[in-house]
């Protein structure tokens, strides 16, 4: 078993990897087994599912910034708290066309280690707010 200090510097240099848009390098953080769920429980088996998923977050907001504000591990767990600002300039997002308006929301992600690998990302964000902010109400 890796110790919370060594978890939680993998977590670090996985979401370095992400906000550097090196997706390839992605596969050598993640375990054989991993599974990405953005949102409630929909599984995205395999490390495809979580590149997918960041790279409609770059083409949404393609000047977004998502810096880590704290970190804490317990055992094979990592919880990271981010605060995310971008402009929607790209994509639609959750079906909503590029509306030039600035977001800036806090999100949290909870990563499970097995291996020295992550096996499991979970990631909890208040989508309605990112709504309301481009205006949908």
């Amino acid at each position: 078993m890796m110790s919370v200090e060594n978890n939680k510097e993998l977590v670090r240099r996985y979401f370095e990897t992400i906000d550097q848009e090196k997706y390839d390098a992605l596969k050598d953080f993640c375990h054989k087994d991993f599974v990405f769920y953005p949102q409630v429980d929909t599984p995205y088996p395999g490390v495809e599912g979580l590149i997918e998923s960041e790279k409609k977050n770059f083409d949404a907001f393609p000047d977004f910034k998502m810096p880590i504000k704290a970190m804490v591990a317990e055992g094979d767990l990592v919880a990271a708290y981010f605060i995310f600002e971008g402009r929607h300039t790209g994509i639609p997002f959750a079906g909503v066309p590029a509306t030039g308006k600035s977001v800036k929301f806090s999100l949290m992600m909870l990563l499970r280690i097995v291996d020295g690998k992550i096996i499991e990302h979970r990631s909890h964000v208040d989508v309605h707010d990112i709504l309301r902010q481009l205006g949908v109400n």
